[in-house]
């Protein structure tokens, strides 16, 4: 005869992963129009490149200090496209959704992994370090792309070799950040290798191979459809790594590795996962499987990204970072998959006392004040921007030539808003750079011939010599929070005379956070 507690505790047991994934949801919901968040830089630009497809345009990739673009982000832009000004909010709304699909995959990659009680507890690390839901609410592609690669280890763990679902979820990824290139690869060689006949280049194998290769071509034959030159994200992203001082020396990048990973994971949960990782080596070796292949991924396409000159910056760990949680959560809860014995009792009681320490630390990395202050400006400041854009006075000055911002920081911000091309909306600082400088060997302008550099030569011809916009509209902020965030950034590159008002510019609109000047002789 079955016991009752028992079927009650099993049930329980079984609803408790849907019943934390609904609060999840809710809670996502809930914090989506708690705080109407907008899309940050890169975001932004994908819809911005959405809309020139739609009107018949080429995309300008090549815009002073544009991001490198990516292709599926671009596509799923452009779907959006048609239904209006709001689409920016539903960006939002589906980068905050990947959250929830990338704890419920961390979910079933643990448990798979290990079992469900270190699911549970690897889904809770990665949801109460903020760092993801905060990428999300400000409609970064990179919780999606983690959660496809976190999915795609899922299904390769259900069923090894399981072929082209694994390779389809890698070659989205690999149209997101270029980094899943390598995983396609791997995995293409994974298939293609026959233990059978211990081959790779048989007619199969070649077929693997082949597939495997799909994200780069598609995104290389973007690059090329668009501005001739199929390297030119690569080259692209190089050079723009370089000129906002991102690239680090091979020293660099190994310290830089370990001091990111902390930032994302905290210092205690990154040695928790660092522990966790070798208690698995230890104790259960065969299971340090799909977690472990994606930590090792994670870190080594960050130093191949990090050799080849390109941004570094602590998100492209995230894949790795996330990998850490699950491992920190084998060490709070791994000693469920043991044999009753002494080793689980005597884990059981450290492990109690290590969640408390869990806990203390998560509570005093999680600064309510701070993160309410922020989200509430990021509403604000866009809401800001659109009255003040809006303006009737404004909108009649939009004829007296282009729109002026402090940095590169508003452009794709007003671009949006206005609905104008890259030629309207130029950024002050682009008047620093080497706008009319000849290459002596090409005989070609250094600065490049995007759109926004052309204006820029042509309303401002002096430049090089200090000369300053004389018509058009400024549009500069008039708030400390937002001086910081869209105006002097970074010191020593953004100079803070292109944040205040120019000779013969009157005012004409002002909002919270902005002021817009215009003049039209």
């Amino acid at each position: 005869m079955d016991d009752p507690d028992h079927t009650t505790r099993s049930r329980f047991v079984g609803w408790l992963p849907w019943v934390a994934f609904a609060v999840l949801c809710v809670g996502l919901l809930a914090l989506f129009f708690a705080y109407p968040t907008y899309p940050n830089y890169d975001s932004y630009y994908t819809l911005l490149w959405a809309r020139e497809l739609w009107d018949g345009q080429k995309p300008v990739f090549d815009a002073f200090r544009a991001p490198t673009e990516h292709p599926l982000s671009i596509l799923f832009s452009m779907f959006l496209t048609p239904f209006g000004m709001d689409v920016d909010r539903f960006l939002v709304f589906c980068a905050m959704a990947s959250v929830a699909a990338l704890a419920a995959g961390v979910y079933q990659l643990a448990k798979v992994t290990f079992n469900r009680w270190v699911g549970l507890t690897a889904a809770v690390l990665l949801l109460v370090n903020w760092n993801l839901i905060y990428l999300a609410v400000r409609g970064y592609l990179d919780v999606t792309y983690i959660a496809l690669v976190v999915w795609a280890a899922v299904l390769e763990a259900r069923r090894p070799r399981r072929g082209w679902p694994v390779l389809l979820m890698l070659a989205l990824a690999g149209l997101l950040r270029p980094e899943a290139w390598v995983l396609c690869g791997l995995y293409g060689l994974w298939m293609a290798w026959n233990p059978s006949f211990r081959a790779i280049f048989t007619p199969r194998g070649i077929g693997w191979l082949a597939l495997s290769v799909i994200p780069t071509g598609i995104w290389l034959l973007v690059d090329y459809l668009v501005t001739g030159d199929p390297l030119f994200s690569l080259t692209h992203t190089s050079d723009l790594a370089e000129s906002l001082g991102r690239t680090q020396s091979p020293l660099q990048i190994p310290f830089s590795t370990v001091s990111y990973l902390k930032g994302l994971d905290g210092t205690a949960l990154f040695f928790a996962g660092l522990a966790g990782m070798l208690a698995v080596a230890i104790v259960i070796p065969k299971r340090l499987g799909m977690p472990f292949v994606l930590f090792a991924a994670g870190i080594g396409t960050f130093f191949l990204i990090g050799f080849g000159g390109f941004s570094v910056i602590d998100r492209y760990l995230m894949v790795a970072a996330v990998m850490l949680l699950v491992f920190a959560a084998f060490l709070l809860t791994g000693w469920t998959v043991l044999a009753p014995g002494r080793l689980r009792n005597v884990w059981r009681v450290v492990a109690a006392l290590a969640v408390v320490g869990v806990v203390v630390v998560a509570v005093d990395r999680v600064q309510p004040g701070s993160i309410d202050n922020d989200l509430t400006f990021r509403g604000q400041a866009h809401d800001d921007l659109v009255s003040v854009l809006q303006e009737p006075d404004v909108q009649k000055a939009l004829e007296c030539g282009p729109v002026w911002t402090p940095n590169h920081k508003l452009v794709p911000d007003v671009r949006w808003i206005l609905d104008a091309p890259a030629s309207k909306v130029i950024p002050r600082s682009l008047l620093n750079e080497a706008l009319f400088e000849i290459d002596e060997e090409t005989g070609e302008l250094v600065g490049g011939d995007s759109p926004d550099r052309v204006t820029a030569r042509r309303e401002v011809p002096d430049a090089a010599a200090g000369g300053q916009p004389t018509r058009g509209i400024l549009v500069l902020p008039s708030s400390r929070v937002a001086l910081l965030r869209h105006a002097y950034v970074t010191v020593g590159d953004d100079r803070p005379f292109d944040a205040i008002p120019l000779s013969g510019f009157e005012r004409i609109a002002t909002s919270r956070h902005y002021v817009v000047y215009s003049r039209c002789d």
